[in-house]
């Protein structure tokens, strides 16, 4: 199946959804946070991002989820930054310390040709919200280079669905967070209340782009993958979250309900999120999904079900 990328390419549209994205960081409204500084500038908000995105890696990946893994791996690039800066990041030294280099446009599309050169079955952003245009800026000059392999939106949940609408038809895979239900601890782990609201619109686009996780021989070719991570003591609400992914999403929806927080960050300064996760907790978080009615889960989770952990 071609990437409707390409398609989108051949017609213009591409340049023209690029205009649009870099309209929008004139005075950024790319995402909930509304800093309005002039990223076009070099003005930064609070991703500290100006007019160039910063790369902090870029590998062949096999610790995602099994369908974007495969045989060869999922060929990430984690973007230094992000929109949503949670305190207990596992990625803190990339996101919080902003570790990395500044990458142009010729930059990001070899990155993307090489690892599709190796096999990769799919070029997945990593923290992609904040460098939309320069994404596609970059995409651009990988399509006249060949690239030719899906493309997967890997992102914290917090997106504006206006925004996502210009990537519609550029990204056949999303794979948001669905971190928080409750407003109270996406404020006092993120600074951000309006997560759940803002994150239940962002999904809703998102599966009215690609709709369910398409799986051809093992590897995902189109569609939503929507990611859990349990957390201590409840605050991540699994039980909400679940019910709204079966009831107004879709019950036949990829979920990856993920076991492996740990305190990082500043989360060893909060009582209530500064140890691991017990196995009762998981095993709870389990029983939510199961009695929502949701069933296609990531082999992982569906191991560790069936020894009960």
């Amino acid at each position: 199946m071609e990437p409707s990328y390409i398609r989108l390419h051949r017609q213009g549209e591409l340049s023209i959804r690029l205009k649009r994205a870099l309209d929008i960081i004139e005075a950024c409204e790319l995402c909930p946070r509304k800093c309005h500084v002039n990223r076009l500038k070099g003005e930064t908000g609070l991703c500290r991002t100006g007019r160039m995105a910063r790369v902090a890696s870029y590998n062949a990946h096999f610790g995602e989820e099994a369908p974007l893994v495969g045989r060869c791996g999922s060929g990430t690039i984690f973007f230094s930054s992000c929109n949503l800066l949670c305190g207990f990041c596992q990625n803190f030294d990339i996101s919080h310390i902003m570790e990395g280099v500044e990458a142009g446009p010729e930059e990001l599309a070899a990155m993307m040709i090489e690892l599709s050169e190796r096999g990769c079955h799919n070029i997945n952003f990593v923290t992609p919200t904040h460098v939309i245009p320069q994404i596609i800026e970059g995409l651009i000059v990988a399509i006249e280079k060949g690239l030719n392999v899906p493309l997967v939106y890997n992102s914290g949940g917090y997106d504006r669905w206006e925004t996502l609408e210009i990537l519609d038809g550029i990204f056949d895979i999303y794979m948001p967070d669905f971190k928080f239900w409750d407003s109270k601890w996406a404020e006092r782990f993120c600074n951000a209340p309006d997560y759940r609201d803002v994150t239940t619109e962002a999904i809703k686009e998102m599966h009215r782009q690609v709709g369910d996780l398409v799986i051809d021989e093992g590897v995902a070719i189109r569609g939503l993958l929507v990611r859990h991570l349990v957390m201590p003591n409840h605050v991540a609400g699994t039980e909400g979250i679940m019910g709204f992914i079966a009831k107004e999403i879709s019950p036949n929806t990829y979920v990856n309900v993920m076991d492996q927080y740990r305190p990082c960050g500043t989360a060893d300064q909060d009582g209530l999120i500064n140890r691991r996760l017990s196995a009762e907790e998981y095993r709870e978080a389990m029983d939510a999904t199961k009695n929502a009615g949701l069933t296609r889960l990531d082999p992982r989770e569906r191991f560790r079900l069936i020894l009960g952990f």
